[in-house]
Parts: structure tokens; sequence; C-alpha cells
């Protein structure tokens, strides 16, 4: 990545406000450092000013240092989502140049029909029905690709802005300038925000960390940790078992160095547990009760009753083992997914409060909770397997955003034939799953649309 010529000379008089490191005098007033030229053949000088001018107006020298650390910062981050942005660009531009060949099959085909099979021209004409829906998506991302030009432009514009200051501190009004960078990066983090959500595209994998336990059971990390905070927690079973391992590092867990075990006060049903922000939630045996436990403090939070939520083996996924309530986490917080009789047994989906357990808002579905093999949320949708053994594909998906399902068909490798847990972490774009005695990662890829406030 080439670096703007207006960021070389800011990053060049950043340096003079350093003190300096030269054997060259401050007191003999501006001499050349050093001079190079750059791709476009413009020459590049770094100049030492005289001391004098470095000794004035130390304040608003702290201030616009800080200042020209963020664009700096900012440039940074626009170079990222210029990247992320171009690359789904590119994704999008295959698909409307498989569309192209498509479209020339498909009028060859109608020249000449009594040389070709009907159900070759209905293959294709399927396929040209798959596509069709890509042409929007591809006008929405040259509206996107223009927004990215417009934040390097406005970097560009501060850059110029912040160089012309630092020859002549005290011209521009700071606070105005100040208020300007702000605004631009809350636009930016806003643009950054819209990055990290998608609709579900593709499950890879699996990578199978290791192989221990029983037929049924569940592994997890915090997705609210820091990266640096690689933790896992390890639960044998789906009744009976009252303790937890906890690993300091993946690492620890795969040879088994275990660092603590805690025993909670009560049994718990299922495998689908959840560690989010510092705390375990699991469901209560033989109960549709959701309980809060405290690592830290080896004390019960909070707990709290679903109502009507069937319990005991009335609604599990196909699979069985108490599976009638499942505790999930996405970008957007805390869920819980079970059935009721009021619904006929159909999956239902809770928004919960993580620190009270409270029910925020509830969407029902007509899915049977029966016919699931599990299920996980990603970005407020969620996602339903048909089923937890070989050739188990996601079949079914509902948006919170819309009130709205779909059925999808993404199929992903069952590996060792028996899925008892799959739940997604959104630190680590992946799914975690429990695969008959086998603790493996899927990787997910998601497909987002930059939108533009016109959009909104």
């Amino acid at each position: 990545m080439q670096t703007p010529s207006s960021l070389l000379l800011l990053l060049t008089l950043l340096a003079l406000l350093e003190p300096s490191k030269t054997q060259i005098s401050p007191r003999e007033g501006w001499q050349v450092y050093s001079s190079a030229q750059d791709p476009d053949g413009r020459c590049i000088c770094t100049v030492v000013a005289p001391e004098q001018n470095l000794c004035s107006r130390d304040a608003k020298s702290k201030q616009l240092r800080q200042l020209l650390e963020k664009v700096q910062n900012m440039s940074q981050s626009i170079e990222v989502l210029n990247l992320r942005t171009q690359r789904d660009f590119q994704y999008v531009q295959k698909m409307e140049n498989q569309m192209k060949g498509l479209k020339a099959k498909f009028r060859q085909i109608e020249e000449d029909r009594k040389t070709q099979l009907t159900r070759h021209f209905q293959d294709l004409k399927e396929k040209m029905d798959e596509l069709l829906p890509l042409i929007p998506v591809l006008e929405q991302y040259k509206t996107d690709a223009r927004l990215i030009t417009q934040f390097k432009e406005e970097i560009r514009n501060l850059t110029g802005i912040l160089t012309t200051i630092q020859h002549e501190i005290g011209a521009f009004d700071y606070e105005d300038l100040h208020q300007r960078v702000l605004g631009l990066e809350t636009r930016l983090r806003e643009c950054m925000k819209k990055l990290t959500c998608g609709k579900l595209m593709k499950i890879t994998g699996p990578v199978t960390v290791k192989a221990s336990g029983p037929r049924f059971g569940a592994w997890m990390t915090d997705p609210t940790a820091s990266e640096k905070n690689n933790r896992v927690w390890y639960m044998e079973g789906f009744t009976i078992n009252k303790v937890v391992r906890e690993y300091k590092s993946m690492a620890d867990f795969i040879t088994g160095a275990e660092s603590r075990t805690y025993t909670l006060p009560v049994k718990w049903a299922g495998t689908s547990h959840l560690v989010y922000n510092g705390s375990l939630f699991f469901n209560k045996y033989q109960s549709n009760i959701i309980i809060k436990y405290s690592f830290g403090t080896g004390k019960v939070l909070a707990q709290r009753s679903l109502d009507n939520a069937g319990f005991n083996n009335v609604y599990p996924y196909t699979w069985g083992g108490h599976s009638d309530i499942d505790l999930m986490a996405d970008e957007f917080g805390l869920w819980a997914v079970y059935a009721t009789n009021q619904n006929a047994g159909n999956i239902v989906i809770s928004q919960l409060r993580q620190d009270t357990l409270e029910v925020v808002k509830t969407w029902v579905t007509g899915y049977p909770k029966r016919s699931a093999g599990e299920s996980f949320m990603i970005c407020g949708t969620l996602y339903v397997t048909n089923s937890h053994l070989t050739g188990a594909k996601v079949h079914y998906s509902y948006s919170t955003k819309s009130s709205s399902y779909e059925y999808t068909d993404i199929p992903f490798h069952n590996q060792y034939f028996h899925i008892s847990m799959l739940d997604y972490n959104a630190r680590d774009r992946a799914l975690y799953a429990w695969n008959n005695g086998h603790q493996v990662l899927f990787n997910v890829t998601l497909f987002h649309i930059i939108k533009t406030d016109e959009d909104m």
C-alpha cells in the first residue's frame, strides 16, 4: 500500500514536534535534513525548524499532535475498510461475469432449441433465477465504493489543513477542526460497525481441536473477552453433572492442562450452555429455569423461569438430550430458543437482559422445535439445521429484525456423524460444535452491504 504524499508530509512534520536527534543545531534556522522522490516524481523533504519556534504554543502543539495521531489511525482504518469493500466488490463482479456467461448460453439455447435437451434448458434457467438477485447487490457495492472514496477524500482534506496549521499555528479555528475530526471518526466507526454483521452464506471446516469426553457435551469461550483472553470451558454430558472445567488457553485445552474446576450448585440440562461476560448461563435440570452463575464469585447472580417453555425432553432437538432450552449469544446480546404448547411446539425466540434474565422481546416462528437438529444466532437471525446426523444443513432462518423467515440450503460437513452442540461465537466468527466426542470449529462466511445515510 502506497502512502499518500500528504500523509508523508504529515508524518515528517509530526516528527519535527519531537526533540531533534540529529547533529544539526536547532539554532541555525530552517535546514534540510533529508530528501527523496515519490513515485509521481514529487520531491519530499524533511526539515528542522528553529528552536525558538518549537517552544511556542506548546499546548496547541500537543493538541495538534493528538489530532494528527487520530487522523493517522483513521487513515489506517479507512484502508482496512477499503480492502474489505474491494474484496466483496470483486466477489460480486465475479458473480456478474458468471451471469453474463449464463446469459450467452441462454441465448444460444433459445436460438437452437431443437438441438438442446429440455432438462439442460431448465437447469440453466434456474441458475439464472438464482443469480438475478445479485444485480441490485452489485449496484449497492458501487454506492459503497463511492462512500469509501468520500471518506478518503475527507481524510486528505483534513490532512492538508493540519499541515497548514503546522506552519501557522493559530490561523485556523482549533475547535472547529476538532469537531470535524470527531465527526469523521464517528462516521467511520458507524461504517465499521456495519461491517461486523451480515447474512450467513457458507460454513467451512470443520477443524478438529480435540477428541475427548463422551458422545454429548459442550465447550466454549467467552465472546465478550479480549483477544488475549482465550480461556476455554468444558462441560461433559447433558444431565447429572455439575462440574465445569476451565483451561487458561486453547493450547492448554488441547494438552489437557486444566487450570480450575467449578462445582455448580445445581445440575444442568442439555448442552446449550453459554459463557458471556465472565458468567455461565445454563438451564437448571428438570425445569425451565435459566441460571446465571459467576465464575468470579462462585455464586448465582440471577435466575428466572421462561414462561411456558417446555423442558425435560418435551421439545428437544432431534437428538434429544434434554435440549429443550438453548441459550446463545450474538452481536446483539443474549438469546433463548425454546418451544411452548401455546405455539404448538414451534420455535420461540426471546431476547434476554444479561443482568436480570428478563425477557426483552419475543418472536414466534412456525418451525417445529422437534424437527430442528440444532440452531444458532448470527446478527439477530436464527439459523436452524434440519438434522444432527450426516447430511445436516442449515435449512431455515428467521430474522428478528424483519420478523420474517426463509428456507435455506447451506450444507456443512458433519465429520463425526452426530452433533449435540452448535453455537456461534461473535468474537471468533466461528461455530463451536461437539461432534460425537470431538470438539470442532466451523468457519462462517457472512455477506454484508454497507448502507449510506440515504438508504437508512
